[in-house]
């Protein structure tokens, strides 16, 4: 794993993009295609894309698509005082959390400091939500959380906070944090879902410019808006661009009874809660990933969606797949394999390559 790619994580973790609000991500991510000797593209959805010729003009094209925004705390009201009631954005629920430091996406460019927090203990009512968590009785759920800036309604107005404003964990709390053997280690973070798939396609297209390498046939490297609230962007972008064959490049949870393994391998997609994937495409990335010298894990899944699982429901692309790095502890502080990134992209090189 090369120091700069540890050092491109941390950037990307420090960048806040709830959905909906993915716009300092998409410069971000904008930057590193010109440095690259490439022209990104954006749409009105707020979608980020660069294209490559390929070899076969007459070869169906291909899209290649991470998504840009994270999951999320979203104000629904704000009282007098300033104290801030939450729902959630995405799948994220309150234990994932836990209370702590977050920041505040206002209007504009602003971000304001604030904390979650779940309330006082100290207390046997039983009436008190507090004692109902510690006598198990009931889990935590959003009325029970709140969002304090230290700022009045009218204080948080001036600073661009507002029904509606979304909140992530404070860039002090990411990471990424570095745990087990030096040579290979496991990597931590609030959150890689989906830092890791924009990271990836960036080193990809860093790597064909590098070698000269030409993709087989055109190329649409993606970076999609709003996947973590239903899937939006990418089916947007590809009403608007036709394409063939279209692969999400994403990340792969590892729930109870999923037979993958953090060991560096990237994984496959067969089945998620909505359809099975081309296998075909599957296929092709597996042959890909023999020749990159690694192997591709398989998993099903009966409550995962993917960019490529809304554009399949859309009828967009006739060829979809979804590939990716796999995490433990999805939806929270998640724990990855680091060479799996380098993997991953060296399983994209071959299949854009060849296929």
């Amino acid at each position: 794993m090369a120091p700069e790619t540890f050092q491109r994580m941390l950037q990307m973790l420090q960048i806040p993009a709830p959905s909906g609000r993915e716009e300092r991500m998409a410069a971000y991510v904008a930057e590193q295609i010109r440095a690259a000797d490439a022209e990104p593209r954006i749409d009105e959805q707020g979608n980020v894309w660069t294209t490559l010729v390929g070899c076969d003009s007459g070869a169906g094209p291909l899209a290649l698509a991470s998504h840009t925004d994270e999951i999320a705390v979203v104000i629904s009201a704000i009282e007098a005082d300033g104290t801030m009631r939450v729902q959630r954005s995405g799948g994220l629920h309150p234990w994932k959390l836990g209370e702590g430091p977050m920041q505040i996406i206002g209007e504009g460019d602003g971000l304001v400091a604030a904390h979650l927090s779940f309330g006082s203990g100290h207390t046997t009512d039983p009436k008190d939500p507090i004692t109902q968590f510690a006598s198990g009785a009931r889990g935590i759920t959003w009325a029970d959380v709140r969002l304090y800036a230290g700022l009045s309604a009218q204080e948080l107005a001036a600073r661009g906070v507002r029904v509606g404003s979304c909140a992530v964990p404070a860039a002090s709390v990411r990471g990424p944090n570095v745990l087990g053997p030096a040579e290979d280690p496991l990597w931590s973070a609030w959150i890689f879902d989906n830092r890791g798939g924009s990271m990836v396609l960036l080193q990809l297209l860093e790597r064909l410019r590098a070698e000269g390498a030409r993709p087989q046939r055109n190329l649409n490297l993606c970076f999609m808006v709003q996947e973590e609230t239903g899937l939006l962007g990418a089916v947007g972008w590809a009403r608007r661009n036709p394409i063939e064959t279209f692969i999400a490049v994403d990340s792969s949870p590892v729930p109870r009874g999923t037979a993958l393994a953090l060991d560096g391998s990237p994984a496959t997609w067969s089945k998620d809660r909505s359809g099975h994937f081309h296998h075909g495409v599957m296929a092709d990335l597996d042959a890909a990933a023999s020749r990159a010298g690694t192997r591709l894990q398989y998993a099903v899944y009966a409550a995962a969606a993917s960019d490529a699982t809304g554009v399949l429901c859309a009828g967009l692309a006739p060829r979809c797949a979804t590939i990716g790095y796999p995490r433990e502890n999805s939806h929270g502080y998640e724990v990855v394999r680091a060479s799996v990134f380098d993997h991953l992209t060296a399983v994209l090189f071959e299949y854009v390559t060849r296929h």
